[in-house]
C-alpha cells in the first residue's frame, strides 16, 4: 500500500509540475524602448505581456511635455525616420472607424490618452483579449509600432483623432528583433 501511495504522489506531483510548466510557457513578453521623434526629448519603454488569451500593454515615458498625449499602435514596425512617418497609419485590421477603445467603434490600434505630469513622466496600460503576440495577423501586435503623439486624441476626427505629430516611437518585434524595422527579406540571387 505504501508503494501505491508514493507512486500516486509522484504522478500527481509530476502532473502539477507539468501544468505549471505549460502555464509558464504560455506567457510571452516583449519590452523595448520608445525613442524621441519630431525634435522631442521623450524617452520611454513599453512592455507587452501575453498570458493565456490576454495581452497587457504598458507604455511608460519620461521627458514628455505635460498634458495628455494620444498613444496608438501604428501599421508598420518602422521608427527609422525623424518624424516616425514610416510607422504608417493606425493599425486597423478590422477596418473600423477611429474612436475610443471603450466604445463600439475603434481601431485595434486606438489605445487612448496618457497623462503626463509636470515632471514629464506618464504611463498608460491597456489589457485586452482582442490582441495577441504572434497569433492571427488580425490580432497580432508584433510587426507594428507604438506611437506617442503630441496632442490628446479627440476620439472623433477620422482617421487620426487629431492627435498631432509623433513625438515617440517604438517597434513591437518578436523577441530578438527589437529595434529593427520590419522589412521583407531580400530576394534570392538569380541563378
Amino acid at each position: 500500500m505504501r508503494n501505491v501511495v508514493i507512486g500516486l504522489s509522484l504522478v500527481l506531483a509530476g502532473g502539477i509540475a507539468g501544468a505549471k510548466s505549460k502555464k509558464a510557457e504560455s506567457k510571452q513578453e516583449i519590452t523595448a524602448p520608445i525613442e524621441a521623434k519630431s525634435g522631442s526629448t521623450l524617452a520611454g519603454k513599453f512592455t507587452a505581456t501575453m498570458e493565456g488569451k490576454n495581452v497587457k500593454l504598458k507604455v511608460e515615458v519620461t521627458g514628455a511635455p505635460e498634458g495628455e498625449h494620444a498613444v496608438h499602435l501604428h501599421e508598420n514596425a518602422d521608427c527609422s525616420d525623424p518624424e516616425a512617418k514610416k510607422a504608417g497609419g493606425h493599425w486597423n485590421p478590422l477596418t473600423d472607424q477611429h474612436g475610443d477603445w471603450h466604445k463600439e467603434h475603434h481601431h485595434l490600434g486606438d489605445i487612448g490618452n496618457m497623462k503626463v505630469g509636470k515632471d514629464g513622466k506618464g504611463e498608460v496600460t491597456l489589457s485586452t483579449d482582442k490582441w495577441s503576440i504572434g497569433g492571427d495577423p488580425k490580432t497580432d501586435i508584433t510587426g507594428h509600432a507604438i506611437v506617442v503623439h503630441e496632442k490628446i486624441d479627440d476620439f472623433t476626427t477620422q482617421p487620426t483623432g487629431n492627435a498631432g505629430s509623433r513625438i515617440g516611437c517604438g517597434v513591437i518585434a518578436k523577441t530578438g528583433d527589437q529595434g529593427k524595422p520590419a522589412t521583407p527579406p531580400a530576394p534570392a540571387p538569380a541563378k
